[in-house]
């Protein structure tokens, strides 16, 4: 017991069992493009006021879309696996098709929207999370930092 409670009035392990799932930490523990970029064409360093989770990317870019991509990013499992789906998936894109994901993702953790499809349907795997408002900040942020790296090309 703790202030008149049990544990289980405080925490429910399934729920977070739920959240940090096998296919979450399968993407977490399996990140890539982490080496630093030499001669990024831009770069940009996002920090999750809520959550505490950072983010800092480096970018190559020709004719407005990416060609080359690292990342450095301190968060929990959650912002990890956003950021492992991103990498894998963000060369070739432009502004728009990563703001359209980062749309799609949100409203899927907000708003019960369909999850991304195609190359992005990984990141279903972070629905369980839409009940843990105070990670969102942590999902977004690698594709925040991404479009902030773009628009500070232009």
């Amino acid at each position: 017991m703790f202030a008149g409670k049990h544990g289980e009035d405080y925490l429910s392990y399934p729920m977070i069992d739920h959240i940090y799932n096998k296919d979450v930490l399968r993407l977490a523990a399996n990140i890539s493009r982490t080496d630093p970029l030499k001669l990024p064409d831009a770069q940009a360093s996002l920090r999750s006021p809520l959550c505490g989770s950072t983010i800092d990317v480096d970018l190559r870019i020709e004719r407005g879309r990416v060609s080359d991509y690292s990342h450095t990013i301190k968060a929990c499992a959650l912002g990890q696996a956003s950021a492992s789906v991103l990498a894998n998936n963000v060369i070739g894109k432009n502004a728009d098709d990563i703001q359209n994901v980062r749309d799609q993702l949100e409203a899927m953790l907000l708003d019960n929207g369909a999850p991304p499809k195609g190359h992005w349907k990984t990141l279903i795997a972070l629905q369980p999370a839409k009940d843990a408002k105070p990670r969102h900040g942590a999902i977004l942020l690698p594709f925040d930092a991404v479009l902030k790296g773009l628009r500070d090309f232009k």
